[in-house]
Parts: C-alpha cells; structure tokens; sequence
C-alpha cells in the first residue's frame, strides 16, 4: 500500500464560545477522572455522505449551534488547569473561554476513507485537530470540520479523556446534533430532551477508601513531584499500519453464542459484548502467533453509573469507568486449536471480569492496571477497547442525516480495537481494527473463519 496522495489544507481557525453572559464555572475533577489524567486525548470521526452540500450551508449552522450546546455543557468550553490555586485538577471555564474549531479541506475520496476496507492508519491523522496540553493547562475539547467537495463532510472531535468518557461525549453529540437539526428544520431550536441535559453536581460522587488522594500522590511522583498535566508519550504510528472495520451481524453473534452454550455448563455471562470481545481477542492472538508462552494484556473500561451505590444519574457529566481485565494472561490457552478451545477460554475470562464488576470492587481496579505497568514484559500483546455499542453514536443526525461511519482514530496508538452498534440499525456490531498489513490479513481470515 503505496503513500497516500491526499491533502488536508486549513481554511480556518476560529474560537467558538458560549452564548453572551455566561457565567464562570470551576468543576473539579473526580477520582474517576483522575485515573485518566495523562493518557491521551481520545479522536472520533464522524462521515456524512451529502454531495449537494456548500460550506456556507454547513459552517455557520455547525458554528451556531456549537454555540448554543455549549450553554449546556460549558466545561468543554473550559480549559484543564492544575498549579497552585488548585489543590486537584480542575476543569475552568470563563466567558472568554470558548472551543477552537478548525475548517480544513481535503481532495480525499470520502467513500474510501468511510469504508471497510484496509486504509494506511496515517490518512485519518490529517483529519483530527490538535488539543494544546502544557504542564499547567489543558484545552479540554477541539473540533474540526474537514470539507470534501461534492461528497461530504467529516466532523472530528477530539477530547480530553480526563474530562469525557466515551457517554458523556456520545451525549454531546447527540445535543449538538440537536439543536443543529432544529435550527434548519424550524428556524429555532427546541428545548433538549432529558437524556441530553448533562448532571454536574460532582458531590453525588463518594470516595470513602481515598482513591482521589492515592492517584494525586502517583501522578506527583510520576512528574518528579511537581503538578503537570503533561500526558503520556503518544506511540508513532508506522506507514505500514492499516485501518480496517470488521462487523458481526446479530446472527453471526448469535451463533457463536449458541457455540458456548453447546460446549459448556458454566454459568457464563453471555452478552454482546463478551461474545464479541472474546472473538476478538482470540482472533488477535492468533493473528500475531509467536511465542505461546508471551504475555497477553487484555483490559476494558465499564460505565459504573448504574453499578454504584446509590447509582449516578445515567446523564453525569465526566468520566464514570472503570478499567477490569487481566494484565498476567499467557496466549497458549488462546492459541489452542481444536473444538473453539482458545475461543471458550476467553469467553470463560471475559465473562467472569464482567461478573466482577461492583462497587466494592472500584479502589482495586482503579489502581492495579499501573501497578501492573511494572510487570509488563518485552513482546507483550496489549488488546484494549475503545467506544461501547451502547452509545448510539450513530444518532448524531446534524441535519443532514445520519454518519455513514463513525471511526476512534486513536485505536492506533493503543493496540486498542473500537466496538459500536452497527450503522445500518440491525443490531450488528462494527468492529475497528488497526495493525499492520500482514497481521491484519490473518486477523480479517480468522474473524472470518470462525472459532
């Protein structure tokens, strides 16, 4: 796969900012926040299929509306500050503050971009703005709207991940979406539904074992005891790594299922997600093959909204995940052929990190994935997740229509796959994949093969 020919050219950068008398706001961050304090900004792209679309039709309805959600969720609007006024992390926003929006346009080919089929990772990066981070200030939000004549647009938007878990930032976009939508169809916009309206109020969250004071002493100790905000060192991303999205229908997963129940009388947790996630992991230990023996880190992220006692409104605006899996795993019982045996065992290790999950649980598996750091071996495969299929990411109607494809650019820095429900509404999952060409062929034949 040769370098690619196509451009991105800037047209603009403006500064979009919340409707006129706003007021001040300053929003701590919460333990659940902290746990992501340095890991990098988290890149979604959103591809909208309208041909007859002119930027003066496109622009300043996304500005406009822009502006009027930001009312709602004015910490986007804000920046990330951590010095000596503020004993935590703290997210602070004043009526100058406002979201830097870039309008870019591109001579790339929409349709191939928005595709299934392998793409170098690379192309998606001119795609995606910049989100300025120093030692004492971090923006918190980014936006940029990349315009391919006569075929469409794409809306990226890049957030902070100490501020926004992958909920509260589906919930932007769908009000966003909104009151853009509102303004073309009815010249106004309506009030946002429930479901949109983001819950603040940081004190619903309890810390009764001190987990925010042991993150802040780790973070100190990590930037040679002082305060930065400074993040992890992103990986470079190689030329030969490609981007592909893979997707089970509902009966593929149905099947495989089905598959588990015949082979075992364990009392398994058999949901979409850990069907799909074991599929996964099975097949990308395969794909990589090597040394059986070789470490395999597996970890996913859950929503705890519901799972705390007493629950979080399911609108709390932040992050509210925790990260679960397995740091010590060995690819030998994956890699086992015969009778889906590498398939079962990891849908046995899936379902019981899901079975796990509870509040009495959160101090463990907040701090054990950096403890676990230290043991991570040379040639380790590291198999993450990105986005949730209960996001309806695909909601996100400007206007326009819905995305014909929704992809997390940053899987290609994570060794990390994306999952989301399926665009076409059938209950299917899309699978995101970013490797190198040759791993992703194995990949792409194992998916296909079956366990």
């Amino acid at each position: 796969m040769g370098r690619s020919n196509i451009t991105v050219n800037i047209l603009e950068v403006v500064r979009v900012r919340p409707p006129p008398h706003t007021v001040s706001l300053t929003l701590p961050l919460t333990f659940f926040d902290l746990g992501w304090l340095k890991f990098h900004p988290i890149d979604r792209v959103l591809f909208y299929h309208v041909p007859e679309l002119t930027p003066s039709s496109l622009i300043p309805k996304l500005k406009s509306s822009l502006s009027a959600t930001l009312l709602h969720y004015l910490p986007l609007a804000g920046r990330l500050v951590w010095d000596q006024t503020y004993t935590k992390p703290s997210i602070v926003s004043s009526p100058d503050d406002g979201v830097y929006v870039t309008v870019a346009e591109s001579n790339g080919d929409l349709s191939r971009l928005a595709g299934d089929k392998p793409r170098p990772a690379t192309e998606f990066h001119p795609l995606v703005p910049e989100l300025h981070v120093s030692d004492e200030m971090a923006r918190v939000l980014a936006v940029q709207i990349t315009l391919f004549p006569n075929q469409g647009f794409c809306l990226a938007v890049t957030s902070h991940h100490a501020v926004l878990d992958g909920k509260t930032t589906s919930m932007f976009l769908k009000a966003w979406a909104h009151n853009c939508k509102q303004e073309q169809e009815c010249g106004s916009r309506d009030a946002l539904t429930y479901d949109l309206i983001p819950f603040m109020d940081r004190t619903v969250v309890q810390d009764p074992t001190g987990i925010e004071t042991k993150l802040l002493t780790m973070w100190v100790s990590a930037s040679n005891n002082k305060r930065s905000l400074k993040l992890f060192p992103s990986k470079v991303v190689g030329e030969d790594v490609v981007r592909v999205t893979h997707r089970l229908t509902r009966e593929n997963i149905q099947k495989l299922r089905e598959r588990v129940v015949e082979t075992t009388r364990a009392e398994l947790h058999l949901s979409t997600f850990v069907i799909t996630y074991a599929y996964v992991i099975t097949c990308m230990v395969k794909a990589r093959g090597g040394d059986p023996t070789r470490q395999v880190c597996v970890i996913f992220a859950s929503d705890f909204r519901s799972r705390l006692n007493p629950p979080l409104p399911s609108t709390y605006f932040g992050n509210c995940i925790v990260g679960t899996g397995d740091f010590d795993l060995k690819a030998e019982p994956i890699l086992e052929e015969g009778q889906g045996l590498g398939f079962m065992s990891a849908v046995e290790s899936v379902s019981g990190w899901v079975k796990g999950l509870c509040s009495e649980n959160i101090e463990k598996s907040m701090l054990s994935p950096f403890e676990a750091f230290n043991r991570m071996e040379p040639g380790r495969q590291v198999i993450s997740v990105s986005g949730s299929t209960r996001l309806g990411i695909y909601g996100s109607d400007f206007g326009w229509g819905k995305p014909v494809k929704v992809e997390i650019v940053t899987i290609d820095k994570d060794e990390a796959v994306s999952l989301s429900e399926s665009g076409d509404g059938t209950g299917g999952v899309e699978i995101g994949v970013c490797l190198k060409k040759d791993e992703m062929e194995r990949f792409g034949e194992n998916l296909n093969q079956g366990p």
